[in-house]
């Protein structure tokens, strides 16, 4: 009883790896070290392209315009609720 039980984090990698197996793709994980800091830096530049956003809350996607015209589409069930504008109760007619 000497082995450790698994993160959260390493759960998830081996949930999603194995789920990519089942499809017969390939995939690489990385959580830490030198690959972690690149991957993340590579996101931050990807990130910084965008030049618009379209978040759809009912569908749990998000949608991100970037600068040369191509469209990328996250699904998440937190993302496009962590987007959206928050509903105002305090207009005119109210």
């Amino acid at each position: 009883m000497d082995e450790k039980p698994a993160s959260g984090v390493e759960q998830a990698v081996k949930r999603v790896t194995g789920l990519e197996s089942e499809l017969e793709a390939s995939s690489d994980a990385t959580t830490g070290g030198d690959a972690l800091v690149r991957a993340r830096e590579l996101l931050h530049r990807w990130v910084d392209s965008v030049t618009a956003i379209v978040a759809t809350p009912g569908v749990g996607r998000v949608v991100l315009i970037h600068e040369n015209g191509a469209e990328s589409r996250i699904a998440s069930p937190d993302l496009p609720m962590l987007l959206a504008a928050p509903v105002s109760w305090g207009g005119k007619g109210g």
